[in-house]
């Protein structure tokens, strides 16, 4: 029997193993001399046992040495996954390093694979994506400073970079850099490029403090410089020219990562939001649950969540069918659409939470600080709805250009 085929009785045995296994080690995760390098000795054998089970990079072909499913079915997994902070790192399927081992596996060479995607793929290393600067608006991705100029067998690289996301430990980035600047197209101007970080001359400027948290590893993102780095043009990602065509593979599944990740978290604060408000009482023998603004809150986050999930893997299965390029006006709608229900739910549950909602004490203001950035990431809310608008407005005869 495939994967595929087994699907519930996989995401029942993951769900055990989060329940079991990975919540119960959060309390060291937030507590205030704990945090994630605290955890590695014990995360590295909570790997193991997912190594062991055979969940290991589930999000990648089975001839590559994933689990072979489906992005409908992955998008199951990482919203049990995503329940809590530590999911996707313990089975090897968190951003950035799973997009990284997707496009290293569909446009890497083979000396390429074996240098950088195997001891990815096994756990031994980190990445980080090197894409977004500060000197231009992240929504204009076309729209970047940093150059790879070509000399002899190097490229010579040279701009500056920030929110890196774990760029902190990581051995490599993966590069956007202009290769091409006189190509007509602006889409065929950048290209990808496999930069190691131990390279002369990246220069690691800072860990960018988010909310008053400077966060670890993939927690965390940098600030870079690359001056004068040098690489082999055999480091080229596919062909010159084509990074954006590149990108545009990894972020239409990356947004179905994304998506459920959020989805799972969005189930775990409501959760919460339900304990506490049929526990906490605000009046001898009356729980917070018996008001009906909190009653209100709870109708409104369950039919939001439920409809998310639909829609995620609806567009799951269109990319799957015609690919990401043909769901695009699928994927703007997941990703605006369940970034703002994931605010919406986890702001509910902090506030049912009261003063404790604030706390370090519960993960929620965890979650609120790491993951308001989920409206601003791959792309901001603004300009998924305007892909959306604007691919409605065609059916009545207005094409907006601008």
């Amino acid at each position: 029997m495939s994967h595929s085929q087994n699907i519930p009785a996989i995401l029942s045995e993951i769900r055990a193993f989060v329940e079991t296994e990975l919540l119960p080690l959060e309390e060291a995760l937030i507590a205030p001399d704990g945090g994630f390098r605290s955890l590695l000795p014990v995360l590295r054998e909570k790997r193991e046992q997912v190594m062991d089970m055979g969940y290991w990079t589930p999000q990648m072909p089975e001839r590559a040495g994933g689990m072979g499913l489906s992005l409908a079915d992955f998008g199951r997994i990482s919203e049990e996954l995503g329940r809590t902070p530590i999911g996707h790192y313990v089975f090897n399927c968190q951003a950035p390093d799973a997009g990284n081992m997707e496009i290293l596996h569909q446009f890497g060479t083979a000396a390429q694979q074996r240098q950088f995607l195997a001891p990815l793929m096994a756990g031994d290393i980190r990445s980080c994506f090197s894409m977004t600067e500060p000197e231009h608006a992240g929504s204009n991705p076309v729209w970047m400073s940093t150059t790879a100029a070509r000399d002899g067998d190097e490229y010579v690289i040279n701009g500056h970079k920030w929110f890196t996301t774990a760029a902190d430990g990581a051995a490599f980035a993966i590069v956007m850099a202009i290769t091409n600047p006189e190509a007509e197209q602006r889409h065929a101007r950048a290209s990808q490029i496999i930069v190691p970080l131990d390279t002369p001359g990246v220069e690691h400027v800072r860990l960018i403090p988010i909310m008053g948290d400077t966060g670890e590893d993939w927690l965390s993102h940098s600030e870079l410089r690359y001056n004068d780095v040098r690489v082999p043009v055999s480091n080229l990602l596919g062909n010159e020219g084509t990074g954006f065509l590149i990108a545009q593979e990894r972020l239409g599944p990356g947004r179905i990562h994304h998506c459920m990740r959020w989805i799972g978290i969005a189930e775990r604060a409501f959760d919460m939001m339900c304990r506490y408000s049929a526990e906490r009482e605000v009046a001898p023998g009356k729980p917070l649950a018996t008001r009906q603004t909190v009653q209100n809150w709870i109708a409104e986050s369950r039919a939001e969540i439920n409809a998310s999930r639909l829609m995620v893997l609806d567009a799951a299965e269109k990319i799957d069918a015609v690919g990401a390029y043909q769901a695009r006006v699928e994927i703007s709608t997941i990703k605006f659409y369940v970034a703002g229900m994931l605010q919406r739910v986890l702001d509910r549950a902090i506030q049912v939470h009261g003063g404790l909602g604030i706390t370090d004490d519960t993960l929620l203001s965890f979650w609120f600080r790491h993951e308001r950035g989920a409206r601003i990431y791959d792309g901001p809310d603004e300009v998924h709805k305007t892909v959306v608008a604007r691919q409605e407005l065609k059916k009545y005869g207005l094409r907006i250009t601008h």
